[in-house]
């Protein structure tokens, strides 16, 4: 099975430590999103987790546990968020100059094919213009373009949680916008894909994508991958299945725009009170708590050899 660490959370940047015990211990407890009491027991052994898909906007403090990774045979690969807002709407993140200088350092290391650029989501409004975006995504695309394989993107959602915070964009905006991207893109010889986008944009010349791609998947392990659709994703989505191991409103990143985080105030409780050494993120089980194990056939077909 394909390990998501994780949509729901940022677990490279504020539960790393936490993370590695699981890998020693090889497994971890998932809560169900809907029930607080029925709990996924996943398995975290290399020979179970074939690929491992780190989402952050921050992975440097995960950076000194590649070895121990690497070491223990594990297969992994990062999505990584960078994106132009700063402070206001970012509180909780190092300053881009820092943020960039990870980007390089895990390039560098793992190679461009294992480092995905994600400048997600795209906010437009009065103050974050077609204009706007032009600029920042031109500058940070220079730093980028040459460590990485391609840039996905997606149009900010307009979440009921998020009480008014994000707009929908117009059409013609997006069009726009994503045109210029098209344009910057090209000249740095980057590929553009949108993550779960209705807006249908390959006269631009970009595709639909999918952010655990089997096709990206094969080329870092070596071998065939299933393409079996993950369908307990939103709409518009084409990843393939995968487990995500986090849980909602843990981050306490506080970025203003965020699906995962419904209450702030929640969210840096539980940070406040994570035990590292808890199985599941959210802490000791509660009283009555149901444990399934979470079996999931193989993604990668067996390599076979051929006859000498």
């Amino acid at each position: 099975m394909f390990v998501s660490v994780s949509r729901r959370t940022d677990i490279p940047a504020f539960y790393a430590p936490w993370f590695m015990g699981r890998v020693r211990e090889g497994f971890c407890l998932v809560p169900n999103p809907y029930d607080a009491r029925r709990f996924s027991r996943v398995p975290l052994s290399p020979r179970d987790a074939e690929l491992i898909l780190f989402w952050s906007k921050n992975p440097a403090p995960l950076l000194p546990c590649l070895d121990e990774l690497d070491a223990r045979g594990y297969a992994y690969a990062f999505t990584f968020t960078l994106t132009p807002y700063g402070p206001e709407l970012e509180p909780g993140l190092p300053d881009a100059g820092a943020r960039v200088e990870t980007f390089e350092r895990l390039s560098q290391r793992l190679g461009p094919l294992r480092v995905d650029w994600r400048y997600d989501p795209v906010l437009l409004d009065a103050r974050f213009t077609v204009s706007y975006h032009e600029e920042r995504f031109a500058r940070l695309c220079e730093r980028l373009a040459p460590l990485t394989t391609r840039c996905i993107f997606s149009f900010a959602d307009p979440y009921p949680h998020l009480h008014g915070r994000v707009r929908p964009a117009p059409e013609g905006e997006m069009r726009v916008l994503a045109a210029a991207l098209v344009r910057i893109g090209s000249a740095h010889g980057l590929a553009l894909e949108t993550c779960c986008e209705r807006i249908d944009l390959s006269d631009l010349g970009i595709a639909h994508g999918a952010c655990v791609d089997a096709g990206r998947a094969a080329r870092i392990l070596g071998r065939p991958v299933s393409a079996a659709h993950d369908a307990g994703q939103r709409p518009g989505c084409g990843c393939v299945r995968s487990v995500d191991i986090g849980a909602y409103d843990t981050c306490p990143g506080g970025c203003a725009y965020c699906y995962a985080t419904h209450a702030a105030a929640r969210s840096r409780a539980r940070y406040a009170a994570h035990d590292p050494a808890a199985p599941s993120l959210t802490g000791p089980l509660p009283s009555g708590a149901r444990v399934d194990e979470r079996a999931m056939p193989p993604l990668c077909e067996a390599q076979t050899r051929l006859p000498l």
